[in-house]
């Protein structure tokens, strides 16, 4: 098990651009999309393997998280015991 998720600056800033457009159509689904997508990385720390490995990355650690169309790729650091979020995309853009 590991202690902590950790979000780069890119997913930060990725995240807040999908819920500003989400936001645009219904405030509603924006928040619900925000919390559902917490609820699931929090489980994270408990099952950080059970991803796929990476088709963005050739690193066995590199694991991709897929949630409503997006991709959110993530780093299991298991000497610091946390999982690094290194972005969310839409996974047809890459």
């Amino acid at each position: 098990m590991l202690d902590k998720i950790l979000r780069s600056s890119e997913f930060k800033d990725n995240l807040s651009k999908i819920l500003l457009y989400i936001a645009k159509d219904s405030k509603n689904r924006a928040s619900s999309f925000k919390n559902s997508l917490k609820k699931e990385l929090d489980e994270l720390t408990f099952m950080p393997l059970k991803y796929r490995q990476s088709i963005y990355f050739n690193q066995e650690n590199i694991r991709d998280f897929i949630f409503k169309g997006y991709c959110i790729p993530y780093v299991i650091d298991e000497v610091n015991e946390r999982v690094i979020l290194l972005d969310i995309i839409k996974w047809e853009k890459r």
